[in-house]
């Protein structure tokens, strides 16, 4: 539908140009991976069961030394104040055995962080170690060898931590990249802290037991 110049509009013209917006807001464009799926259309309880039955499709990320697995998915759904952060991921542990998928939390990891600090100050300063050159881009199949060399007993496989931290971190510069400013909030024009935010929950655990 054409329309008329925005000075020579009629208000039902104005009207379907605000509504096509409004269609609009939730169309993006983006590189996809597709795979076929097909499913004739049945009575309404046998399609939920076959829906139900699809399985979920992930990207295997990593190999843990224990042989678990990181998986991820995109776009994780990750919804803020109505707006889709459109590059979320969601990060999950993955036991092929049992076919569990454990979506680790922040939480997880800081409770975990606090019960390493417990048991051994000295192998908590190194895991730590290890965090901080993540953090900063160092790839963890690099440290391989001094993760191996941690010997935690009542906590979580630092490998698996490790490596679901790198694409943590990863996810929360997409969802709040370091190089935007905050247009809204109390923090309006600041720049968003990206993997920041949550490094400060490893300072917090560290200067508290450590």
């Amino acid at each position: 539908m054409r329309f008329g110049a925005p000075g020579n509009r009629t208000p039902l013209e104005i009207k379907q140009i605000e509504m096509n917006d409004n269609l609009k807001k939730n169309v993006y464009f983006h590189e996809i991976s597709t795979t076929k799926l097909n499913i004739p259309n049945i009575n309404n309880n046998n399609f939920q069961k076959k829906l139900e039955e699809i399985p979920y499709l992930l990207y295997e990320v990593e190999e843990i030394n224990d042989g678990r697995k990181i998986v991820i998915n995109k776009p994780g759904g990750k919804n803020v104040f109505g707006s889709v952060k459109r590059e979320d991921i969601m990060v999950f542990i993955h036991m092929p055995k049992d076919k569990s998928l454990w979506l680790i939390s922040h939480k997880d990891i800081k409770n975990d962080l606090i019960e390493k600090c417990k048991e051994s100050k000295s192998q908590s300063k190194e895991y730590v170690d290890i965090l901080k050159k993540v953090f900063t881009g160092v790839e963890p199949n690099d440290l391989s060898a001094d993760i191996k060399k941690l010997n935690f007993k009542n906590s979580e496989n630092p490998d698996a931590i490790i490596k679901a931290l790198k694409w943590i971190w990863g996810q929360e510069d997409c969802n709040y990249p370091p190089q935007k400013v905050r247009k809204s909030g109390p923090d309006k024009g600041k720049n968003y802290e990206g993997r920041r935010m949550s490094f400060k929950y490893i300072q917090e655990v560290v200067s508290s037991y450590l």
